[in-house]
């Protein structure tokens, strides 16, 4: 019964640890965006790079459980996984206010460096989240004959777990609680299958991994209310499930910006109707038609 027991959290295990690393890949797109754009290069660096560091940690996670074929290693390399997770929103912050300043020169390599920085910022947690599923596996095995049987059903309840990390941050999490308590939540959720999980074979290595989940709840609350994307003239900003929306005041006029500004959506200017752009012809095309009907032909609203 204990056996089987073990069993089932390690599978649980593999599971959040599949649906985590899809949401971050998610909300990384999400993160760069009020910066770099939602763009094909930009997806393209990020699958890639995180495609990269999950090879990785399949390769280090079964060297690893080779070694140190212990449950408390693993549930310890998950709980460190879900702390790196959560700093990221607050690391990458400093680096990608570099970025503004390189949109502003047309500065091509203040604009690359940020944009790598932050990406390498994920390479400890994914690889770590790579490590899992191999380590599960050899926790699991307990003959030769079952390596098939459990290797395959490890990796369809990591898959598993990676289709509702694709679709929570997408539809549920950004939309209702914005891109950098998703990575809280994601962290929050790994941290604690894995000190759960230290509590149940090492109660003592667990007491010492207490101080992870604090640490990132106290930069939540620090950075709370503050701005998603610093800016002058910024009178209001909020993520949709589509974009960072940002609406900025300068000498009067409203824009609307999405994600890194660089095309303006809206304008607007209290008392002016012309704006001073190509939105304005659109007012002279009823000019150059006759009307569609006329007033006797109305016969209700």
């Amino acid at each position: 019964m204990q056996r089987k027991r073990e069993q089932t959290y390690l599978y649980i295990t593999a599971f959040v640890s599949g649906l985590v690393s899809l949401g971050v890949e998610l909300s990384a797109s999400r993160l760069l965006a009020p910066y770099f754009g939602d763009s094909h290069p930009v997806w393209a660096a990020i699958i890639g790079l995180i495609l990269l560091y999950l090879t990785a940690g399949y390769f280090i996670g079964g060297r690893w459980a080779d070694r140190s074929p212990h449950p408390a290693t693993l549930y310890s390399l998950a709980a460190w996984a879900g702390l790196l997770v959560g700093l990221v929103p607050f690391i990458s912050r400093p680096v990608l206010a570099l970025s503004v300043r390189g949109f502003a020169g047309l500065n091509l390599a203040v604009l690359l460096g940020p944009f790598l920085a932050v990406l390498l910022l994920f390479s400890a947690p994914v690889t770590l989240m790579g490590c899992v599923s191999p380590f599960v596996i050899r926790l699991l095995m307990a003959r030769v004959e079952q390596a098939g049987n459990v290797a395959g059903r490890t990796y369809a309840i990591s898959t598993a777990g990676s289709l509702l990390g694709t679709l929570l941050p997408v539809f549920l999490l950004v939309p209702t609680v914005g891109t950098r308590n998703t990575f809280v939540a994601l962290s929050l959720l790994l941290m604690a299958v894995g000190m759960v999980g230290l509590a149940r074979v090492a109660p003592r290595r667990a007491l010492l991994h207490l101080w992870m989940p604090l640490l990132v709840l106290l930069l939540a609350l620090t950075l709370h209310g503050q701005p998603i994307k610093p800016a002058e003239g910024v009178i209001y900003e909020t993520e949709s499930a589509y974009n960072y929306i940002q609406v900025v005041e300068e000498d009067g006029w409203r824009r609307l910006y999405l994600n890194e500004g660089q095309g303006i959506h809206s304008v607007y200017r209290p008392g002016q109707r012309r704006v001073g752009g190509t939105w304005d012809y659109f007012l002279i095309a009823p000019f150059f038609n006759p009307p569609p009907f006329t007033p006797d032909r109305v016969r209700s609203l």
